[in-house]
């Protein structure tokens, strides 16, 4: 062939029979992004660092937003600017240790604190009840003075405790395959939660008591209740919730208060209508940290059940959709630790906390956005108050060691090698010369073993509800 020896056709004339594909070098297609960003979803230590960091993240937005939403409530009180938040930032502290301490602790260990937990809470919520003991804030019997300015409210603790109470009984009873018959079920989880609930509806605090109303309903749908089972509990709940409702003038004036745009006859909506303005003046980056007007008086509760609308007034949109954001990924991650252990415990355990969280903090925004009425709890990790966060913060925790304990997380963070001060495991001198790394192939490897481990695989996938009603149906609880 002319102009080559070989006889090959030379480079641009075989250049011209198909033209070039115009792929800029750098800018990946949309399919490229999406398939690594799913697998960099579905990785192993996914879970556990959604929870650490979504935590952490949460814990730390809220100190800065109650330092600035208290600091008016505190000089008003004559007292120093930094008040609350001191308390809250040493509050945090030890909620952090708290945290660590539920991070590292084995399973067999979380089950073991679980009746003493559940025993202490039930003797502080009735101590509440004692004069001279318990306190009234704001028009509710559930505090406990512990000298100065330090008071607990027991019923924070209630919640952990139905959790791990909760989900230790209902695990026991499906080793022993009596969860199909519907007693076993309901008693004794049914009546100890309605102890709870009426401990805490003597003190008149109704917003705890639908929350642990969420956890119990959680935990019945994780344990697979049946429908006729889940709707009957359902039914008596929203019977004796709507006659305590009807009986309290407050309560009345509370629900009347959803999506008002005045302040109603008398201010009764003042607190909803002002949280309303906070919102709608903070815009798309809101007016700055530290320039909220509500606060300035005319937002009761500005740090604490209503901190979410002086977040959207000085941060604005992008702050409150920021929070937002790191709730749904704590639940997701809640969500999905729930979903692929294969331990009971771990699994109505880590629904529990998940649906405490998440249902709370559906609570308190639906109230500042005018959607549900004011329940009075607080933002989980974000309000202020040492109590909520206490608790909440050795929750996070449980779910952290849940997320470790999984088969591929174990195996990700054993692979995991110190970056600086340490020579990779295995490979010779020769080997390292030679430029083989025969610990990158091992550590690789287990990785993509842990897929059929941990159950990512389609044959294995099933929601929580769907495998418990499956165990029940085969006798296997």
């Amino acid at each position: 062939m002319p102009g080559s020896r070989t006889g090959r056709m030379p480079p641009v004339q075989r250049a011209q029979g198909r033209p070039a594909a115009v792929h800029p070098q750098g800018a990946p297609s949309v399919g490229r992004f999406l398939a690594r960003a799913r697998k960099a979803w579905d990785r192993p230590l996914t879970a556990y660092y959604l929870i650490l960091g979504g935590s952490l993240l949460i814990t730390v937005l809220g100190l800065v937003m109650v330092y600035s939403a208290s600091q008016v409530t505190a000089l008003q009180m004559a007292l120093p600017g930094s008040y609350f938040f001191r308390k809250q930032l040493l509050a945090a502290v030890i909620g952090a240790g708290l945290m660590f301490v539920a991070s590292r602790m084995p399973v067999r260990l979380h089950r073991a604190l679980a009746y003493p937990i559940l025993a202490g809470a039930v003797f502080l919520m009735a101590l509440v009840q004692v004069p001279g003991i318990g306190m009234s804030v704001n028009g509710n019997q559930n505090w406990i003075s512990l000298g100065g300015s330090f008071q607990i409210q027991p019923s924070e603790v209630g919640k952990l405790a139905l959790v791990l109470w909760g989900a230790d009984l209902i695990a026991r009873k499906q080793e022993r395959r009596l969860l199909a018959q519907w007693k076993h079920m309901l008693v004794p989880l049914v009546p100890v939660a309605f102890l709870l609930l009426g401990l805490i509806m003597l003190g008149g605090d109704m917003g705890t008591a639908i929350i642990l109303t969420a956890i119990l309903f959680g935990l019945l749908w994780l344990a697979g209740a049946p429908t006729r089972l889940f709707v009957g509990v359902l039914s008596v709940a929203a019977a004796i919730g709507a006659l305590l409702i009807k009986t309290s003038p407050n309560r009345m004036d509370r629900l009347a208060c959803i999506g008002a745009t005045d302040l109603g006859p008398g201010g009764t909506c003042w607190q909803a209508v002002h949280g309303i303005y906070a919102l709608a003046s903070g815009g798309i980056f809101g007016s700055g940290l530290g320039a909220s007007v509500e606060k300035w008086g005319q937002l009761p509760e500005a740090h604490t059940d209503f901190i979410f609308a002086v977040t959207g007034e000085e941060l604005g949109l992008a702050g409150t959709l920021s929070v937002l954001a790191l709730f749904a990924a704590l639940g997701y991650a809640g969500i999905r630790v729930a979903g692929r252990t294969e331990d009971p415990f771990v699994r109505y355990a880590a629904g529990g906390v998940t649906t405490w969280i998440t249902a709370q903090a559906v609570i308190n925004i639906g109230a500042v956005l005018g959607l549900l009425p004011i329940a009075g709890v607080p933002l989980p990790l974000f309000s202020y108050g040492g109590s909520a966060l206490l608790p909440a913060m050795f929750a996070v925790g449980l779910l952290i060691a849940f997320a470790r304990d999984e088969p591929a997380a174990r195996a990700a963070l054993a692979m995991r090698q110190p970056r600086f001060g340490r020579k990779r495991a295995g490979g010779s001198a020769a080997e390292r010369k030679s430029g083989r790394n025969p610990g990158r192939t091992s550590a690789r490897t287990p990785e993509r073993g842990s897929d059929r481990e941990s159950g990512r695989g389609p044959g294995r996938w099933n929601t929580m509800r769907r495998r418990a009603a499956a165990a029940r149906s085969s006798g296997e609880r």
